[in-house]
C-alpha cells in the first residue's frame, strides 16, 4: 500500500443560492485524508459528474432527494481508483463507481461502490453513456414513454448527455422521425450529422419553439422527452398526435428562476388528445440496469450509438463546470477530470 496523502480538496456548499449560483455560495476546502474504516474503501477520484439536478439540491426544500448540507461536501456520481481498502472484495487498484463526487478523495462504504472495467470503456463513460444519464434515457424512452416502432420522437436539450442518447435509441429502435432542439447551430449540426436525428433546430434563434417544432415535425409527434420544460413543453403539447406520451425528466429552463413559472397555456389539449405526461426519476428503474448495460454496450460496440463528453480539467474548475452545464456550454456529458 502506498502512503496516503495528508489531505485532499472538496467542494462545500456554504450558502443557499438565490437564482443563479455564485462563487460565494461554495468553497473549495482542504480536509484530512484518513485510512478507511471497517467495510470501507478510500478512492482517489479520477472523474466526477456535474448534473442539472444538483441545482435543486442546493435549495433547502423537501424533494425526492435530500438537499446538500451547508458546510459539507456536495456529492454526486464519481469514478476512481481504490488506494486503500478495509472491505472484502475490493483491492487497491480496483476501479469503482460511487456517489461521493465533488472531491479528490472519497471514503466510501463498500455497499455503495460498484466495480467497473476500464478495459470495456473509458472510466468517464460510466458517468454518462453507461451510467445514470444513459439509464435515464433508456428507461425514460422505453418504459416511461412506452416508445414503439414508428413513433415520431421529439427531444429537448438533445445535445446533452441524456437527450443525445434518447434520440439515438429512438432511431435504433425504428422511430419514424427523430427531432431535437439544442442551443447552438454547432449542436444542431452535431445532432443531424453525427447522431442521425432527422431534424433539429436552435431554440435560441429562428423563431418560437412552437413554430420550429411544427416545421420539423409536420405530421406531429407521438413521444416527447422533456429536459427543458417551459416553452418546449407547451410546443410539444401543441404538436402531439392523439395518445401522445411525454417523459418529464428535467426542466432546466426553470432551475434558476426566482419566481414561479406559468404552466403551459395549452394544457386543455391534454384532454382532447388524451395525452399522458409522466414525471420520472431514474432511481425507480434500477431493475432495467442489466438489460440497459447489455443493450447499450452492444450498440456502442457496433458503432450504432455515439457519444460525446465535455471534460473540464482540475478540481479547481469544478464549480465553473457546473455553471457551464447550467448555461448549456457542454456537448454530451459534462465531466470534471482530476489530475
Amino acid at each position: 500500500m502506498t502512503a496516503l496523502p495528508a489531505s485532499g480538496r472538496e467542494w462545500h456548499l456554504v450558502a443557499r443560492p438565490h437564482g443563479w449560483p455564485k462563487a460565494e455560495d461554495v468553497a473549495l476546502r482542504e480536509v484530512p485524508v484518513t485510512e478507511p474504516g471497517e467495510g470501507r474503501i478510500l478512492v482517489r477520484n479520477k472523474h466526477f459528474s456535474v448534473d442539472p439536478y444538483m441545482r435543486g439540491r442546493m435549495n433547502d426544500v423537501k424533494s425526492y432527494t435530500p438537499p446538500f448540507k451547508l458546510d459539507h461536501p456536495m456529492d454526486g456520481g464519481a469514478v476512481g481508483e481504490v488506494v486503500a481498502s478495509n472491505a472484502d472484495g475490493f483491492a487497491v487498484g480496483d476501479h469503482v463507481l460511487h456517489g461521493l463526487g465533488w472531491r479528490e478523495y472519497a471514503q466510501v462504504s463498500a455497499r455503495y461502490a460498484v466495480k467497473v472495467d476500464a478495459s470495456l470503456a473509458p472510466l468517464s463513460a460510466y458517468l454518462g453513456v453507461l451510467g445514470m444519464p444513459g439509464l435515464t434515457a433508456y428507461a425514460g424512452l422505453f418504459e416511461v414513454a412506452s416508445f414503439k416502432e414508428g413513433d415520431a420522437v421529439f427531444v429537448s436539450g438533445a445535445a446533452g448527455a441524456v437527450g443525445s442518447q434518447v434520440g439515438q435509441l429512438a432511431r435504433i429502435k425504428g422511430a419514424s422521425r427523430v427531432i431535437g432542439s439544442a442551443g447552438s447551430d454547432d449542436k444542431v449540426k452535431l445532432l443531424v450529422e453525427e447522431y442521425g436525428f432527422d431534424a433539429a433546430f436552435n431554440y435560441k434563434s429562428g423563431g418560437s419553439v412552437k413554430e420550429q417544432l411544427k416545421e420539423a415535425a409536420p405530421d406531429g409527434i407521438d413521444v416527447y422527452f422533456d429536459n427543458v420544460g417551459g416553452e418546449h413543453l407547451e410546443a410539444a403539447i401543441s404538436s402531439f398526435n392523439l395518445h401522445g406520451r411525454a417523459t418529464i425528466c428535467g426542466m432546466i429552463s426553470l432551475y434558476n428562476s426566482t419566481e414561479a413559472a406559468p404552466a403551459p397555456r395549452n394544457l386543455a389539449q391534454v384532454i382532447g388528445k388524451r395525452l399522458r405526461l409522466q414525471g420520472m426519476l431514474v432511481g425507480d428503474h434500477q431493475a432495467l440496469q442489466p438489460q440497459f448495460v447489455k443493450d447499450v454496450a452492444g450498440w456502442l460496440a457496433s458503432g450504432e450509438l455515439k457519444y460525446r463528453e465535455t471534460s473540464v480539467e482540475g478540481i479547481d474548475n469544478g464549480f465553473d463546470a457546473f455553471l457551464g452545464l447550467l448555461r448549456g456550454e457542454n456537448t454530451g456529458k459534462m465531466i470534471v477530470t482530476l489530475n
